[in-house]
C-alpha cells in the first residue's frame, strides 16, 4: 500500500486547471478518481488523523490545531500526537505493525513527538526543528543528515511578504522530504508507506491571489502568477519517481485532506459577538488585534465568545461547566440556536448580499462528541472568509479585507482530492479515468486496512471504497 498525501490540493486545479501538466497523478486516476469529502472543520489537524483512523474529529476529540484542554477559560494548546493515542484510535500503521507488518510513515500531522511503529516513523511540520528528536526508530535522525543535512519540516513564516524566500523554503522542504521518501522505499522492505506533503497548502495560502483573477488582491502580470502552477508540475514530477516503488500488486492512493478557494477576507467574530451582545469585555479592557485572551472579558455578563482560524469556534459560558458560567443548562438550546440562527443570516456590509455563513452543531456532525468541543462550528462565508478572534481597529467593522496573522490569500474547501489505481494499471498511458461519487476522507483508513487484508475497527466512521472496476481486488 503506497500512499501519498498532497496538504490541501485541488480538485479544480488538478483535475481541470492544470491537468495536462500532471501525467502521473492522471496516472493514478487512470484507476479511479474523484472529489473528496472532508471532516468539519476541514482543517490538516485532525484531517489527516480521521482519514487514517477512520474517525471523525468528535471521536477523536480533536477540533483543530488548538482546542481546550478543560472547561476553563485558559486558552487553547496545540494538538501533538500524544493528543491522539493509538490505544483510543489506531491508525492504520498501528492496526499494520501490530501484525508483524512494516509501515514507513513520514510527515502525516499531528506526526511530533513521532509514533513508534513496526518501521519508521518521521514528524510532520509540527516537529521544531532538525535538532529534535523528530523520527523512530532514534538512528533515523542521522540517517537523514547524512541523506538531506539539515532536514526540513515547514516553511519559517509562511504568511509574509517575502514571498522568494517563501518559494525556495517550500522547494528546499519539498526536494528534501521526497528524496527521503525515495530512500526509505528503496532501503526498506515497507508492506505500508505514507507520507504528507504540506508544501501544496503554503503554496495556495502564499500564491493563490496571484493566479486567481477573481480575488479580491488580484495582482495582474505579478512574477508569482505562476508560481502554484509550477509547483503542481513539480510535485507531479515527484509523485512519477515514487510510482516507480509499487509493483502490480500495490495499492496506490494520492489524496488530499481538503481543497483549497480563494479568500476574501475575515469575519471578526469576538467584535460581531460583542456588538450583539453576547460578549461583555471588563470595563477598561483593550480591544486590541489578535486572540481573545480571558483576561478581557467580564466572565460573569458574558454569553459566549470565540476563537478564530479558518473557521470559527463560539463557546458558550455555561453555568455548572465553566468556571463562571453565565448560560443556565435550561437556556442553552435556545442560546446558541439564537446565536446560529443570527450568524446565518448575516449580510455582508457592502451591497446587503448574504454572508452566507454555515453554523454546524458537534452532535450532529460527529458520531461522538468526545474532549472539549465547541459549541458551535463556524464557516464564515461558507470558508470565503476566516474568522478573526481579536478586534479590529474601527469598532464595530465586523468584515476586513485583511488577515489577522499575516498575508494570506486562500482558504480551505471542503472537498479534497481522490486518485486510486493498482500498480499494474499504472503501466496503461491513460486508463479509463473512472469517477467515484460520494467519497469522504474518513473512508482511506478501512479502504487501506481491507487491501491490508486487516480487520476494520467496529465504529468508525468511515466505510471502505469498493475497487472493483478500478483495479482493485474485492475482498
Amino acid at each position: 500500500m503506497l500512499v501519498v498525501g498532497l496538504d490541501c490540493l485541488e480538485p479544480s486545479l488538478a483535475f481541470d486547471r492544470y491537468r495536462a501538466e500532471m501525467p502521473h497523478l492522471r496516472r493514478i486516476a487512470g484507476g479511479a478518481w474523484g472529489e473528496l469529502e472532508s471532516v468539519c472543520p476541514p482543517i490538516t489537524c485532525p484531517a489527516w488523523m480521521c482519514a487514517f483512523t477512520g474517525r471523525d474529529p468528535g471521536q477523536l476529540g480533536v477540533y483543530g490545531f488548538r482546542n481546550r484542554v478543560d472547561w476553563g477559560y485558559g486558552g487553547l494548546q496545540l494538538a501533538f500526537s500524544d493528543s491522539i493515542p493509538a490505544e483510543r484510535a489506531p491508525a492504520v500503521w498501528d492496526v499494520a505493525s501490530g501484525v508483524g507488518l512494516h509501515s514507513t510513515v513520514i510527515g502525516v500531522p499531528p506526526g511530533y513527538p513521532p509514533r513508534p511503529v513496526r518501521g519508521e516513523f518521521v514528524g510532520c511540520f509540527m516537529t521544531p526543528g532538525a535538532d529534535s528528536p523528530f523520527a523512530q526508530p532514534a538512528e533515523l535522525v542521522d540517517e537523514t543528515a547524512r541523506l538531506v543535512g539539515e532536514y526540513r519540516f515547514d516553511v519559517e513564516d509562511a504568511r509574509s511578504e517575502d514571498r522568494g524566500r517563501v518559494l525556495d523554503e517550500v522547494y528546499d522542504m519539498t526536494a528534501k522530504r521526497w528524496k527521503l521518501a525515495s530512500h526509505l522505499l528503496r532501503s526498506r522492505d515497507w508492506d505500508l508507506f505514507a507520507m504528507v506533503e504540506i508544501g501544496t497548502d503554503r503554496m495556495h495560502h502564499a500564491f493563490w491571489q496571484f493566479m486567481d483573477p477573481s480575488h479580491v488582491l488580484y495582482v495582474p502580470n505579478s512574477p508569482y502568477r505562476d508560481a502554484i502552477r509550477t509547483y503542481y508540475r513539480y510535485i507531479d514530477g515527484l509523485l512519477g519517481e515514487l510510482l516507480a516503488f509499487a509493483d502490480d500488486e500495490t495499492l496506490v492512493l494520492c489524496v488530499s485532506d481538503h481543497g483549497a478557494r480563494r479568500m476574501d477576507g475575515g469575519f471578526h467574530l469576538n467584535e460581531w459577538l460583542l456588538r450583539e451582545g453576547y460578549l461583555t469585555l471588563r470595563d477598561g479592557a483593550p480591544r486590541r488585534p489578535g486572540r481573545l485572551v480571558p483576561e478581557q472579558v467580564d466572565w460573569p455578563r458574558t454569553v459566549a465568545w470565540g476563537d478564530g482560524g479558518y473557521y470559527g469556534r463560539i463557546f458558550l459560558n455555561v453555568e455548572g461547566r465553566e468556571p463562571q458560567g453565565a448560560v443556565s443548562p435550561q437556556r442553552y438550546a435556545s442560546l446558541r440556536q439564537e446565536i446560529a440562527t443570527a450568524l446565518e443570516a448575516l449580510a455582508l456590509p457592502w451591497g446587503q448580499a448574504a454572508a452566507r455563513n454555515r453554523v454546524f452543531f458537534p452532535e450532529r456532525a460527529y458520531l461522538q462528541v468526545n474532549g472539549f468541543a465547541p459549541d458551535l462550528i463556524l464557516y464564515p462565508g461558507d470558508l470565503s472568509w476566516r474568522a478573526l478572534a481579536g478586534f479590529p481597529a474601527v469598532a464595530d467593522a465586523v468584515f476586513t479585507r485583511e488577515n489577522d496573522t499575516g498575508p494570506d490569500g486562500a482558504n480551505h474547501a471542503r472537498y479534497g482530492v481522490f486518485t486510486a489505481a493498482m500498480g499494474r494499471t499504472l503501466r496503461r498511458a491513460d486508463g479509463p479515468h473512472r469517477r467515484l461519487r460520494g467519497l469522504r476522507l474518513v473512508d482511506l483508513a478501512p479502504t487501506i486496512l481491507t487491501h491490508l487484508g486487516l480487520p476494520v475497527p467496529q465504529g468508525i466512521a468511515g466505510q471502505a471504497i469498493d475497487p472493483r472496476g478500478w483495479g482493485g481486488d474485492a475482498r
